[in-house]
């Protein structure tokens, strides 16, 4: 039998996460289609268990959604998963070509760089609200790194000369080099991290 690929091309066996904290927080199973169908949906904490894929595939779906709102339109891109699967993987082709890499690896080094360690949280005391650096859980740093990417995505393609193919392309592989001065999820970490250096 041969082995499971990622669009039939990519072999996820030999991707490695080298952030400890993230291990079990980016699944990288193999599976040739990365859909589980809502199968994780209706458990907390299962969204750990769908593929790390799947995952940047349905922030793409809404890109502008963060917390309760939409701080920004998500404009023509809601609601087709196989419209934005197609535009994942033909990214995954282009970034192949650029890094001579495999594109898997090169989404989970990113990940991992565009990661948060430390944010700050508000909570009341007497009349006031305080600001403290808190420490950010492993899912929530994988969820604030995809946010972080697709919204950057989302962002030079809207309205722009630059389709959405080539702004993926463009956003992953720039935050796989960390590069902050490419890369608005980035620059949105080291932001988020002095503000909360200055919390402390």
């Amino acid at each position: 039998m041969s082995e499971l690929k990622l669009f039939n091309k990519w072999d996820v066996s030999e991707v490695q996460v080298n952030d400890a904290g993230l291990k079990a927080h980016i699944n990288l199973k193999p599976r040739m289609t990365p859909k589980t169908s809502g199968r994780f949906s209706q458990h907390q904490f299962h969204k750990s268990k769908m593929d790390i894929i799947e995952r940047l595939i349905t922030k793409m779906m809404v890109p502008g959604h963060k917390s309760r709102k939409h701080f920004m339109t998500s404009g023509r891109v809601v609601g087709r998963y196989i419209t934005t699967y197609n535009i994942v993987k033909k990214a995954f082709d282009k970034i192949h070509e650029r890094t001579k890499k495999n594109p898997v690896e090169v989404l989970v080094r990113a990940v991992e760089n565009a990661a948060l360690r430390e944010e700050i949280a508000g909570y009341q005391v007497g009349g006031i609200i305080v600001r403290r650096a808190v420490i950010t859980s492993p899912q929530r740093r994988v969820d604030l790194a995809l946010r972080g990417i697709t919204q950057s995505v989302y962002k030079k393609a809207f309205g722009k000369k630059l389709n959405m193919v080539d702004a993926l392309v463009d956003e992953i592989i720039a935050t796989y080099n960390n590069d902050a001065s490419k890369s608005e999820a980035i620059k949105e970490k080291e932001r988020v991290e002095k503000e909360s250096e200055g919390a402390r």
